[in-house]
């Protein structure tokens, strides 16, 4: 078998196809053209230099070392330290691999701590650029390889990270449409780099399952990014050949499995040469120093040819829904998409909900299967579908999206795999799309997946939404309540509550467009505000005090990329030593993320009238500043993450978006509040409204107690008591395991009540109970009145006795307002605790 692999590696060229375009990243996978490309790589070098310094000098060995990875299924070789000669480049060419090529960032990065006798790096690095930039066989650049961990925390992050940015643009000013990475390892996870075009990673994990793992959470660091695992492997030296061998073929089977863009292997030979002296006290190699094959040389052969696999074994029926609404402009595209699936067994429905413009017809066009109803909303469609469907499986999708070719296999797979309820993946803006959709891509309010965990999700947009057929009729389908948005989050949440989980796999992918205009966003926006409230008519408790949704998990949006903040903390280790050092965020307040809610524009009016106040009374003018910084504040911090965005290659190829695009994101950013605002107020979920029973009592402590025969679990009395309480109309939640309470009753934003309880058992099933019940005291209307109090008295003071009475009523609004949402909330608990008394008399 060596002799043939050598014959083969020492013929003068193998009938191959030349080597394509450019590869492009679009969303989480390379594409040559429009045909995906999995790196199948292996590392090169380093290798003892000559007497010439030249580490590449031996071309028969550089082109025998490359036949042979190219028989072994390799389409990519990777040089990690050192910068490949022309030559090298050539060899790669004519075997029909690409390169991809270190620039050695990690070598320079000493000098950002002592600049004495520093060379000039950015030079360094385009001179690099330049050699290679338009070589047929770039597969992309690697800034740099593993930057010590002692060194980063050292400087910090934040220069890290600008020290690799720089040089980021120095790449993309010599070579506009190249790919440009860095690869990063566990130790130094914690590195925020958005700008990157692709997230490669060093692992070193043996067990499948931990590594499995570990590249969910690395995919959702990678974003709409693909991800690559730059470097696996295992020495062979210490744990034998064979295992070498079966823990690369696992390794690169679970990478794939996990929808990683490719793998490349570690190493080539077990020839090395670092830090002046060969190194041989390990054995990393596919071939031994000899080139001669080692087991895991063919073990790799085996898995690169016949890896990625993305069919199941036992392809499931899947019937794909789509409803439509005049959708005439796209739904073309999304069944021309939809033909092409790679997968066995599937049917199209398309549900005309009622169109009037030509939907039907195109949609007649293709091979599916057309329901024309009347207008009855977009849950209703669903359902439509979903009564007509023939497949075990449900996908549905938007008519203004498209599927990647493997969708239906990755969500295929995932389902037998599992015992998700349902399974989604991303949703992301087409690179093509024009710039104002690429905007409205980044700005706020878009189809946004939110993860408990890296692989089990709260919610998943209903764009890109798969569930088995059998749970779905279960809970009843979609609810027609919702015409037009929330359906989805609706219907995740009862999955929930049923007891079932839903699934995210991240190469499960759908093209989403955004909207076109400016207009589009802002309908769109305005259209999920008035869903939004009929949520909170549904769901009150999964609303927070300012009548907004309370996620559990983590909301994952499109785009733009947010900078770690000051609540984020990097678990270094014992000396900076772990091997997996991560960034690990704090639950941001409230507060913190006011300033991006539609209220925020109501404490903007507010600064307005007492601004205008000064007309009357000088030193009201005082607040003209604050209103200037409450109106500036979103601003200032949208404009600031914008640098952080990242717009495809036709739309801006520098690493900072052009003026342009970051003024209209940002525009887009301050509309989007105000129309949710609309939407919502439309809704009848204005800030102001006030929750469940009228008010009727005096926010002040109370004590309730009754006996009963009957004996019943404290949690299931708790349980009963929450239950009518949303019955009543009334935003209901459960005190945490640090709060000394029950259950909070809100009765508005500013007033809530508090429930204890306490159970005494006096034998034969008999219970004495009691219940205190306690207004939530709030802070801001405290600090509101006594301003105002405050200011009325200066007011007084200087002889504006008008203006004065005028501000003393004012003041009285906050405490007024949160005497009436604490009464009605202690009106709502005293109601609910008085018939769980009667229920056990």
């Amino acid at each position: 078998m060596f002799s043939d692999l050598m014959s083969a590696a020492a013929a003068p060229q193998r009938a191959t196809a030349p080597l394509e375009a450019r590869l492009s990243a679009r969303g989480k996978f390379l594409f040559e053209r429009d045909r995906k490309f999995f790196v199948k790589g292996i590392t090169y070098g380093a290798f003892r230099p000559d007497s010439e310094g030249r580490e590449y000098h031996n071309q028969d060995q550089i082109h025998r070392d490359f036949s042979m990875m190219a028989e072994a299924g390799a389409n990519v070789v990777r040089i990690p330290h050192t910068m490949p000669p022309p030559h090298l480049l050539d060899i790669a060419q004519r075997c029909n691999l690409r390169v991809m090529v270190g620039l050695s960032a990690e070598q320079y990065a000493g000098y950002l701590v002592d600049r004495k006798g520093a060379p000039d790096i950015e030079e360094n690095i385009r001179r690099k650029v330049r050699a290679c930039a338009d070589h047929p066989a770039l597969l992309c650049y690697s800034l740099g390889n593993e930057i010590s961990p002692s060194l980063a925390r050292w400087l910090g992050p934040r220069k890290i990270e600008a020290y690799l940015r720089r040089l980021y643009r120095a790449v993309k000013q010599e070579d506009p449409n190249s790919l440009v990475t860095y690869v990063n390892y566990p130790t130094t996870e914690y590195l925020h780099l958005p700008f990157l075009d692709l997230v490669c990673f060093n692992v070193y994990l043996e067990d499948s399952g931990r590594l499995a793992a570990y590249q969910a959470r690395l995919h959702n660091l990678a974003g709409d990014r693909p991800l690559i695992m730059s470097e696996l492997g295992l020495d062979a030296l210490r744990n034998g050949d064979h295992r070498q061998a079966a823990v690369l073929e696992e390794q690169i089977r679970v990478s794939f499995e996990q929808g990683c863009a490719g793998v490349i292997v570690f190493s080539w030979t077990d020839e090395w040469f670092r830090g002046g002296s060969s190194v041989s006290d390990w054995a990393f190699g596919l071939t031994d120093a000899q080139r001669r094959p080692k087991p895991a040389y063919y073990a790799v052969q085996r898995a690169f040819k016949t890896l990625p696999s993305t069919l199941p074994g036992a392809a499931p029926k899947i019937s794909v829904i789509v409803c439509t609404y005049n959708g005439a402009r796209t739904i073309a595209e999304t069944l021309h998409h939809l033909e092409r699936l790679h997968y066995p067994d599937y049917e199209v429905i398309v549900v005309d909900d009622g169109s009037t413009d030509a939907t039907a017809e195109i949609a007649a066009r293709f091979n599916v299967r057309l329901i024309r109803t009347p207008n009855r909303g977009l849950s209703a469609a669903r359902n439509t579908g979903m009564q007509a469907s023939a497949g075990e499986i449900l996908a549905y999708i938007d008519d203004d999206a498209y599927p990647d070719p493997d969708w239906l296999s990755r969500l295929a797979v995932q389902f037998q795999r599992t015992d998700h309820a349902a399974i989604g993946g991303p949703n992301i803006a087409p690179p093509k799309d024009p710039a104002v959709a690429q905007c409205v891509a980044r700005a706020p309010g878009g189809p946004s997946h939110v993860l408990l965990t890296d692989g089990t999700a709260e919610h998943i947009p209903g764009c890109n939404f798969a569930i088995r057929k059998s749970c779905l009729a279960e809970i009843g389908g979609f609810d027609p309540a919702f015409r037009v948005a929330a359906d989805d989050v609706d219907l995740c949440w009862r999955l929930h509550a049923r007891g079932w989980t839903i699934g995210f796999d991240p190469a499960a992918v759908v093209w989403h467009h955004r909207r076109a205009s400016v207009t589009a966003y802002w309908k769109q926006q305005r259209a999920y505000g008035h869903a939004e409230a009929l949520l909170e008519k549904k769901w009150p408790q999964k609303f927070n005090e300012a009548n907004h949704i309370s996620w559990s998990g983590r909301v994952y949006t499109a785009g733009l990329h947010l900078p770690p903040g000051r609540r984020n903390v990097i678990y270094y280790g014992l000396w900076g030593q772990a091997p997996f050092q991560s960034l690990y965020g704090r639950a941001e307040s409230f507060w913190s993320y006011l300033p991006a809610m539609p209220e925020w524009h109501l404490v903007n009016f507010s600064l307005l009238i007492l601004s205008l106040s000064g007309l009357f009374w000088w030193p009201m003018l005082a607040f003209a500043p604050l209103l200037l910084f409450s109106l500036a504040l979103p601003a200032i911090r949208t404009y600031a993450n914008l640098g952080n965005a990242r717009f495809p290659a036709g739309v801006s190829y520098s690493a900072r978006p052009p003026l342009r695009l970051r003024l209209l994101t940002l525009w887009l950013t301050v509309l989007q509040p105000l129309a949710r605002f609309q939407g919502r107020f439309a809704g009848g979920l204005a800030p102001w409204r006030t929750r469940g029973l009228t008010w009727r009592v005096l926010p002040r402590r109370k004590h309730l107690a009754f006996w009963t025969e009957t004996w019943v679990d404290p949690a299931h009395r708790l349980a009963r008591m929450e239950a009518g309480l949303q019955e009543l109309g009334l935003a209901v939640h459960r005190g945490g395991p640090f709060d000394p309470w029950d259950l909070e009753v809100r009765g508005g934003i500013l007033g809530a009540a508090r429930v204890l309880m306490a159970a005494e058992d006096h034998g034969s099933g008999t219970q004495y109970v009691r219940l205190r019940i306690q207004p939530r005291f709030s802070w801001p209307v405290l600090f509101l009145t006594a301003a105002g109090f405050l200011l009325t008295a200066l007011a007084v003071i200087d002889g504006k006795v008008i203006f004065a009475a005028a501000l003393g009523a004012v003041s009285f609004v906050p405490i007024l307002r949160w005497l009436q949402e604490a009464g009605c909330a202690m009106n709502g608990a005293e109601t609910a605790a008085r018939q769980q008394a009667e229920q056990n008399k």
